[in-house]
């Protein structure tokens, strides 16, 4: 089948735990944190076109289409290769927006490993990398493929192997604006540093999660629910939150329980992103 008929994944991440530990003269903050992929995530189909235009079929919700991140992501690899193609870019969107599950981040990041084959551009992995930097912190993590503990504003990686695991992950019915949650006065931004080295599963905690549970009330009513069955914890900035199962069973059962007016999703962790190989 040719790639151009190909479904490319882009998948979920969670935050195992995210501390900012400093905030650099720029004003972007410097963050610790640990990326897990999820098995479960949008995916992005790429139609090449014959006039040289980059667009999107799947139009997001108050987006405009020149702010789209996939059409940013393409539009940013023509620029850094002058390659001339054009395409349109099919989303099928199941990641929400403003959930901290890297929505954006993700299907930027396939945009760019995908046409980066299909314009046989040849960059490799550290270049896209730089290029995903300038469109979002989180976009290096799904080009770098695997599960690490990441440092600076997110882009510094150090690859760590986890056990198996399922999560429950709950969707509450509000977007979280990321730049909000960071310009807080009440965000605690001098969380002491770690070596990578010595991170433990179940370590530390989510320094956005008090922000964003007292802005978005709904963000600790799921915590708080979540909470009767182990340590759940807020990914990203909000406003999605999971908890962790060694089993599936377990975690589906727990699904099962979720009160009519919550909703939520089960997902195995991942070491590595789909396209990790490519």
């Amino acid at each position: 089948m040719s790639d151009w008929l190909r479904d490319w994944p882009a998948p979920a991440k969670i935050n195992l735990f995210l501390h900012v530990v400093g905030r650099r003269a720029d004003g972007y903050h410097l963050l610790q944190t640990v990326f897990r992929f999820l098995d479960f995530g949008d995916t992005i189909r790429c139609e090449p076109r014959s006039d040289g235009r980059i667009v999107t079929a799947t139009p997001l919700p108050g987006v405009p289409p020149e702010t789209d991140l996939t059409v940013r992501a393409a539009t940013a690899l023509r620029e850094a290769t002058g390659a001339t193609a054009g395409v349109t870019l099919h989303v099928d969107k199941r990641l929400p927006m403003g959930g901290g599950l890297g929505g954006g981040s993700s299907d930027a990041a396939t945009t760019l490993i995908a046409l980066n084959r299909l314009w046989q551009t040849g960059l490799d992995p550290a270049e896209l990398q730089r290029i995903g930097l300038a469109l979002g912190a989180d976009v290096p993590i799904f080009v770098h493929g695997h599960t690490a503990f990441a440092e600076g504003v997110g882009e510094r990686f150090t690859d760590i192997e986890l056990t198996p695991a399922w999560y429950l992950i709950l969707v509450p019915d509000v977007a979280v604006p990321t730049p909000e949650i960071f310009r807080s006065a009440q965000l605690r931004r001098d969380t002491p540093a770690i070596a990578a080295a010595d991170w433990r599963p179940g370590f530390g905690h989510n320094d956005l999660e008090t922000v964003a549970c007292k802005l978005y009330p709904e963000v600790k009513r799921h915590l708080d629910w979540l909470r009767r069955y182990g340590d759940a914890r807020m990914s990203g900035s909000g406003a999605c939150c999971f908890v962790e199962f060694d089993q599936e069973s377990a975690a589906r059962a727990a699904l099962a329980a979720l009160p009519a007016d919550m909703r939520g999703f089960v997902a195995a962790g991942r070491d590595r992103h789909p396209l990790s190989m490519i």
